[in-house]
């Protein structure tokens, strides 16, 4: 299949650790791999390594947290390149501290990144899916979404709202041939993992 007919997926947060590795997996299927980013020059350094080794992926920038951005980038994705098949919404921070000290930022910061940009990017999506009777919305979610951790109230609650969206979603749209999940991993050690202080990821591995 030449790069014209392939299936179009768009992979958020596409420059972190996960993101990374799951654009590659994705190219190696054969798919169209379109990347979204926020870092200009993060996204620069990432493009030019990532070529080296022989993956062609597109980059868009959009930030994820902003309706309106977001609406750009998908009308530049399908009027450059083509309709977007598969939606990968991974992109996800930390803000990590105890309840009782979290700062209404940190709160409001990690649910517009983790959970109110599911809904900006599948709200953008989701009505051409329906019309073209062909769609995947994979949603990156995470086991404290379901279990919980110390000190990630703001992300926890982030990530089990995604499963709620998941599962509404998918009851609504299933009829059009468009499927929607959640994948929940567990510790990766990802940069944004890495970050975390090595005490408290000692008290996560044991």
């Amino acid at each position: 299949m030449d790069r014209q007919n392939k299936r179009i997926v768009l992979v958020t947060g596409a420059t972190g650790g996960l993101g990374t590795a799951m654009c590659k997996e994705l190219y190696k299927d054969g798919f169209h791999v379109v990347g979204n980013y926020r870092n200009k020059q993060k996204a620069y350094e990432w493009s030019a390594k990532i070529n080296e080794a022989g993956f062609n992926i597109d980059l868009y920038e959009a930030d994820v947290t902003d309706f309106d951005s977001v609406g750009l980038m998908i009308q530049k994705i399908e009027s450059e390149i083509g309709p977007i098949d598969t939606l990968v919404n991974n992109a996800g921070i930390t803000r990590d501290g105890r309840f009782s000290k979290m700062s209404r930022d940190d709160w409001d910061a990690v649910i517009s990144s983790n959970l109110t940009s599911v809904f900006n990017c599948t709200r953008h999506v989701i009505n051409g899916m329906i019309e073209r009777k062909f769609g995947r919305i994979i949603n990156i979610s995470s086991v404290n979404g379901q279990r919980g951790q110390f000190g990630q109230a703001n992300y926890s609650a982030a990530k089990a709202g995604m499963h709620g969206f998941t599962k509404t979603l998918a009851m609504e749209v299933a009829k059009y041939g468009v499927t929607v999940n959640t994948i929940s991993p567990g510790y990766i050690g990802t940069d944004m993992v890495m970050a975390v202080p090595e005490k408290v990821r000692e008290q996560i591995v044991s």
